[in-house]
């Protein structure tokens, strides 16, 4: 029986990845471009490169929220230029297979569950943290079709204002920007910090990792940070192993690098918050596909949805 291929993509506010996946997840061959002004002919252009063999579907990973029945974005905060767009329609017509589209952090957990550190169990909820916070469930081995908009769980009532329009969401508290923000914030107050002195003084210019790298250095205010993050992100996970008893919860996105911290902090915090049942059968773990998932968790949605 001849293997079946398909192609997964994922679109961010910066980048655009393809790749072209056979039915086991394997991944072919890949390709990255910059999301443009017109993103919808660069995917083009980019998936045109990919059709060195017969390909069964399509399946796109976007950031944003997405109207699964008409295959468009309705909104996306970082590529704005992409909502309404008809991307599945587009795709379908122009390449000639079954296109379809799902919100990016939803295709990571399901990479990460077919292939990835969730390979191995059932039900899993995965969290992306990068500039913001995305999620995504996957229960009986199947992704949920539901918001999973797991990043504005609210973990301090009246806490610090969300783009989104609530305070107190996780994502204001464990996210990259979120992390930086803590570090100037604390930097300006006069917090002594080996971190002042860093880009000339122009400690503005600050990021998620390098706030790491001054923590690996003793610097306390990076540990600091990094700690108060860990345990933020441990009271989102207690919340969403009382919601929904997974076997995993797996840890994605540009924060991995401070996973000996945020990982330490998070457990103790679900250890105390979380049911003793539930916790006793969830682990905790870093995502492993790294910039793959959400390429190859696209490809096995089209696989599943022909």
């Amino acid at each position: 029986m001849a293997k079946r291929f398909v192609i997964g993509v994922d679109i961010g506010g910066t980048n655009m990845r393809a790749a072209l996946v056979d039915e086991e997840g394997r991944v072919v061959n890949r390709m990255r471009a910059h999301s443009t002004e017109e993103p919808l002919q660069g995917l083009i252009k980019l998936l045109a490169s990919l059709m060195e063999v017969k390909v069964e579907a399509i399946g796109v990973g976007v950031a944003g929220v997405v109207d699964r029945a008409t295959g468009t974005v309705s909104r996306s905060p970082n590529l704005p230029v992409i909502e309404g767009q008809p991307i599945a329609e587009e795709l379908q017509r122009r390449f000639g297979v079954p296109a379809f589209v799902e919100n990016d952090a939803n295709m990571a957990a399901l990479g990460e569950s077919w292939i990835g550190a969730g390979r191995d169990s059932a039900d899993m909820v995965m969290l992306t943290l990068g500039t913001g916070v995305g999620g995504g469930v996957v229960y009986r081995g199947q992704l949920l079709e539901i918001a999973a908009e797991l990043g504005h769980i609210t973990v301090e009532a009246d806490g610090l204002s969300c783009p989104c329009g609530n305070t107190g969401c996780l994502e204001s508290y464990v996210s990259a920007r979120a992390l930086t923000a803590y570090v100037f914030d604390a930097l300006e107050s006069g917090t002594e910090s080996l971190m002042r002195d860093a880009y000339e003084g122009n400690y503005y210019r600050l990021t998620s990792e390098d706030i790491y790298r001054f923590a690996l250095e003793g610097d306390t205010l990076a540990r600091d940070s990094l700690r108060r993050a860990g345990r933020y992100l441990g009271i989102g996970i207690a919340s969403l192993v009382n919601i929904f008893s997974p076997e995993v919860v797996v840890i994605g996105g540009g924060l991995l690098g401070a996973w000996e911290i945020l990982s330490k902090e998070a457990t103790k915090e679900v250890e105390r918050r979380a049911f003793k049942a539930l916790v006793g059968r969830v682990r905790i773990l870093p995502a492993v596909l790294g910039d793959d998932a959400g390429v190859v968790g696209a490809a096995r949605m089209a696989l599943d949805r022909i």
